[in-house]
């Protein structure tokens, strides 16, 4: 039993990473059609600037968790602006291209600023402190981390639903074109949806960095699970996205607990059979 309190334990605390991350990376393909391989590059970013800010602006940890969401969402909005929005109505493959290539270059320029190993990210010795959860030992950070991430989602679900601004990104997303039609600035919408994701990214990147340290390779590494919960979700989902991060975390870490050797394999060949009946996702659309 305790086992299995351990692995649901730790799933959620996983499902709760990878929906930070994968929330914004659905949104803005939903929103956008842009095949944006390079959205774990502002994870990471989120990462490297939370550790500066401990380590060389002395920040509480709780602060550099705030505040670097925030730096990272400005960042996005100029990357979307200047570079992204070139390419918007371009072929899968040239965004393709251009988002591998913002990879490279990313990882290059945080291994010269950074070195190539991989970085802390300095956390209070509370936090990693055990505590006592149904009868099991976990960490408060994990706690702290499930916390965050269901506060997002709640957030975010209410945004979508319960604003206007989520009305109008939700008709953006089913017709842009009537959107349009209709006095959107889609334009504006764009830009502010690319900050949004790219600062939950951050927090992701940050808040995350125990479960996914934070190195230059951090973009190549951690893109098969953020694309996977995408893939599995259907793009501009959001609850499909939550259900899609729980589903892949359940089995990595149930795999990682019993078969260890093919944890990876189980789970590829778990979403490869499940795209084979449903292509377009578990949702398949904003919902």
């Amino acid at each position: 039993m305790d086992i299995v309190l351990s692995i649901l334990i730790h799933s959620v605390a996983f499902t709760a990473l990878l929906y930070l991350i994968s929330v914004g990376l659905s949104v803005t393909m939903g929103l956008m059609g842009f095949a944006n391989l390079a959205h774990g590059v502002f994870a990471m970013i989120g990462g490297y600037v939370a550790a500066t800010l401990i380590t060389a602006v002395h920040l509480p940890w709780w602060a550099a968790i705030a505040l670097a969401p925030f730096i990272v969402s400005v960042l996005g909005v100029v990357a979307e602006r200047v570079l992204y929005s070139r390419l918007y109505g371009k072929s899968e493959l040239d965004q393709v291209l251009f988002s591998i290539g913002l990879l490279f270059v990313a990882s290059a320029v945080a291994q010269k600023l950074y070195g190539p190993l991989l970085i802390q990210v300095p956390m209070p010795a509370a936090l990693l402190e055990p505590v006592r959860v149904l009868g099991v030992s976990t960490s408060s950070y994990k706690l702290v981390l499930v916390a965050t991430g269901a506060t997002v989602a709640l957030a975010v679900l209410y945004a979508l639903e319960r604003t206007t601004l989520g009305a109008m990104i939700r008709a953006a997303v089913e017709n842009r074109a009537m959107a349009e039609g209709l006095g959107l600035n889609t334009s504006l919408l764009f830009s502010g949806t690319f900050a949004l994701g790219t600062g939950l990214a951050a927090l992701g990147g940050a808040i995350g960095a125990e479960l996914f340290p934070i190195t230059p390779a951090y973009g190549f590494v951690y893109l098969v699970y953020f694309m996977i919960v995408v893939a599995i979700a259907g793009l501009g989902t959001v609850r499909g996205a939550f259900i899609a991060s729980f589903l892949v975390a359940l089995t990595s870490t149930v795999s990682a607990y019993f078969v260890p050797e093919y944890g990876t394999i189980v789970l590829f060949a778990a979403v490869f059979l499940l795209l084979l009946a449903r292509p377009q996702g578990l949702f398949g659309r904003l919902s």
